[in-house]
């Protein structure tokens, strides 16, 4: 059974002396997030890296931006890198899952957080609350976020989780059905455990994780917290094909005797989507990268 707290169940001061000789690391991957990326590194790292010595170091791994999310979160204090930049002897995907893989080998910490940049109403308890299970039970190694989204019905998850990943995890994963966003983007993870998994480069690494997780180690080593509320830009319902095909692509090979190129180099799936034309529905057709990143440890 998933275990489920509170982000105030514990205070800031017990989190510091639990922290003892952990070291904590907190990501951002980035794309094109010029117009928030600098609060939340601003706000981040005033309340806890300077206030309290909860984080040790803050890092935005920017996923080829065409902006200017690089100076700005320069500007705000983060430790910013450019994802293709990273042991760029392993070469260089599009995709949150990569930034996220690369961002394994320019930390430190023993845990890692990991916080969307394209946040709107939240606040820097979200850090905290993610950790508290990391920190007070040794048997947790992956914590998951959930938050209450304002304009939505409740806490669902947005449309691809209500849509693909929940309907999933009913099917072929149900020890994990009591998850209520699996796909947040506001989770932590024990480095010895995400440097051990392997994680798609696109949008498929939160479920990945925890499909992998429950799988090698029990679902007794995951934990969620309710953060609150928390808002963020929605994406176009095309690009949310996308995300869903790379989701299935990552599930199916993870199913038992399936064999899916996931692992193979430029590996993709053609998408084939519709939008009116003047001649009726005009298809066009996008490549969806499926690939794969081997465990950190092993590269």
């Amino acid at each position: 059974m998933i275990a489920t707290a509170r982000w105030d169940d514990w205070s800031l001061a017990e989190l510091v002396e639990a922290k003892g000789e952990h070291r904590v690391s907190l990501v951002v991957p980035a794309r094109n997030e010029e117009g928030t990326v600098g609060e939340v590194v601003a706000r981040t790292r005033e309340a806890l890296m300077e206030t309290v010595a909860l984080v040790d170091e803050l890092v935005v791994i920017d996923s080829d931006s065409t902006d200017t999310t690089f100076a700005v979160a320069t500007d705000a204090g983060a430790s910013v890198h450019r994802s293709r930049e990273v042991r760029p002897d392993l070469g260089s995907h599009p995709g949150k899952g990569e930034a996220m893989w690369k961002s394994l080998f320019v930390t430190t910490g023993d845990l890692v957080v990991f916080m969307d940049a394209d946040l709107l109403d939240w606040d820097t308890h979200f850090v905290p609350g993610l950790l508290g299970p990391l920190l007070t039970r040794p048997q947790v190694s992956l914590v998951k976020g959930f938050y209450e989204r304002p304009g939505a019905d409740g806490l669902q998850g947005g449309r691809v989780t209500e849509l693909v990943a929940r309907p999933w995890l009913a099917l072929r994963h149900p020890e994990l059905a009591g998850l209520v966003q699996p796909l947040a983007g506001e989770w932590a993870v024990r480095r010895s455990l995400f440097e051990s998994l392997s994680v798609p480069t696109g949008y498929a690494v939160e479920l990945a994780a925890l499909v992998d997780t429950a799988r090698l180690h029990g679902v007794e080593t995951i934990a969620q917290v309710d953060l609150g509320l928390r808002s963020h830009h929605q994406q176009p319902l095309l690009d949310l094909g996308a995300m869903a095909t790379q989701i299935l692509a990552a599930m199916l090979a993870r199913e038992p005797g399936v064999e899916v190129p996931a692992g193979s180099l430029g590996a993709e799936v053609a998408l084939r989507q519709f939008r009116p034309g003047e001649g009726g529905a005009e298809p066009r057709e996008r490549g969806v990268p499926t690939l794969e990143r081997p465990p950190a440890r092993d590269v």
